[in-house]
């Protein structure tokens, strides 16, 4: 603390000397709330302005303009709220300190014949399993329209329609508890076997190989099933997800009811079924024959409506997609980097602005690039080699064998990434990659199982942080260790 007030400006010093001022006992609760305040509102409060000054800049008209600044206080105001997310973190973090003190003294004297770091260890995770359970109980009170519908109930008097809450709306959350906990268990479990190897000299090329593999191959597979989720149930997807990866792809969306409907059985090769219209009229809008969007006449389609006007060449595609997601990514991480060495420029932090975007950017190109070429390999290159070029076959290559090979390889350009990296991007998206195997929505007397997860994951979670803290890995174990630090 003192290097960060010796190093830094005034204003980190007025409020380190604030913090000072708090109790200790309450600084991780007030850290808690602020920080979940700030990470609940900051993104909408940045959406909202963007959205103001485009609308400013192509001078639509002022009814947006009046609503700039009651928006901004609906925002502010409502992150205030008892059932939002930065009560759910103070109460989380406040719970899971406070009880420790009364629980230790308590335990202490229940369980003398355990030692003193297992009585401790089993009070921090008891205190933040309580606290976890209630806080996310307060949560899960907030009702959602999106979680009620109305459902036919049979009654004495024939069928009645009555609304009904399912949960499933604090999944997200749950999820990331469950794959954190996981992570940190089975990592703890593996450095042991580890330190065990080791001291026998028995640590092999193998075992280096699988820690090093480890969460490129977590990466590779969330990809894959997210990636599948959104080509062919993109409801298990979030709406902001599904919105995100669509735009990266710049995809056409006729593609993707093509993919879908032949996989579901209602396009299919050889067989008028009414489906032509489809990607007829990508034929119509990209000057290529109607026959190429015949089902009847085209066995298979040509890859060349996969490519989206790059020409007829498979590889020639990839390139072209790289080349373009690459100047997409790199535009939008350049600035970013940059302005994290606002406070401290320097040619050092220039330089790492700079091969930081490109390693990201060269990652999230590769990605998009790889995806649509597994598309290719599956269809056109590979595929028939291995199924055959029957109408049969074709059907099949088309209706999930294509999808399934880009999915298999877009994940591997992680690789492209930094180490450092590598571990966050693939504990961020392995929660998203879970939700695809699980019902978004389901009956509210099951609830009590999620909140269970979540508290029983959530205590191992913190438990780790307070006594190996470097299982908790990424940015997250850091935060952690900073709010819970008293």
């Amino acid at each position: 603390m003192q290097k960060l007030v010796g190093a830094g400006s005034a204003r980190p010093a007025r409020l380190t000397s604030l913090e000072q001022s708090i109790p200790p006992v309450l600084r991780p609760v007030i850290r808690a709330y602020v920080l979940g305040y700030a990470s609940s509102t900051a993104p909408r409060l940045l959406t909202l302005l963007l959205t103001h000054l485009s609308r400013r800049r192509k001078n639509i008209d002022d009814k947006p303009v009046h609503s700039f600044f009651p928006s901004l206080v609906r925002i502010l105001r409502g992150g205030l709220e008892l059932q939002r997310f930065p009560t759910f973190c103070a109460a989380l973090v406040g719970g899971s300190t406070l009880l420790e003190i009364p629980l230790r003294r308590l335990f202490a004297r229940l369980a003398r014949g355990l030692s003193k770091a297992a009585q401790l260890r089993f009070t921090r995770w008891l205190s933040t399993f309580i606290a976890a359970w209630f806080s996310l109980k307060l949560l899960q009170s907030k009702k959602s329209d999106a979680f009620i519908e109305v459902v036919p109930y049979n009654t004495p008097n024939g069928i009645t329609h009555r609304p009904t809450r399912f949960a499933g709306r604090t999944m997200d959350l749950t999820l990331f508890a469950v794959t954190r906990a996981l992570d940190a268990v089975i990592g703890e479990l593996w450095s042991q076997r580890k330190a065990r190897r080791m001291a026998a000299g028995k640590w092999n090329q193998v075992e280096k190989s699988i820690s090093a593999l480890t969460d490129p191959t977590i990466f590779a597979a969330s990809s894959a099933l997210i990636m599948w989720a959104w080509i062919y149930s993109p409801d298990r997807l979030p709406p902001s997800y599904n919105k995100w990866i669509k735009s990266a792809a710049a995809v056409d969306n006729r593609l993707l009811v093509a993919l879908r409907r032949a996989r579901w059985g209602e396009l299919k090769y050889g067989l008028e079924t009414g489906q032509a219209h489809i990607l007829q009229g990508m034929c119509k809008d990209y000057g290529w024959p109607l026959d190429y969007g015949d089902p009847v006449k085209s066995i298979p389609f040509p890859c060349e409506m996969v490519h989206m006007g790059t020409g007829k060449n498979c590889e020639y595609h990839a390139l072209s997609r790289l080349i373009q997601s690459f100047i997409w990514a790199f535009s939008t991480y350049l600035p970013l980097n940059l302005a994290l060495t606002i406070r401290n420029p320097s040619k050092k932090g220039l330089r790492y602005a700079l091969t930081s975007s490109a390693r990201s950017s060269a990652f999230l190109g590769s990605f998009i690039a790889l995806y649509y070429y597994g598309i290719c390999l599956g269809r056109t290159r590979v595929g028939p080699r291995v199924f055959g070029t029957s109408v049969s076959a074709r059907q099949q290559l088309d209706s999930g064998v294509c999808v399934a090979s880009s999915c298999a390889i877009c994940g591997w350009s992680i690789l492209f990434e930094n180490e450092a990296r590598r571990k966050d991007i693939a504990l961020f998206v392995a929660p998203r990659a879970l939700a695809t195997l699980l019902p978004r929505r389901y009956l509210w007397e099951d609830q009590w199982r999620e909140t269970l997860a979540f508290a029983v994951s959530t205590a191992v979670v913190f438990t780790c942080v307070a006594e190996r803290p470097e299982r908790v890995r990424g940015v997250l174990g850091k935060i952690l260790q900073r709010v819970l630090n008293n």
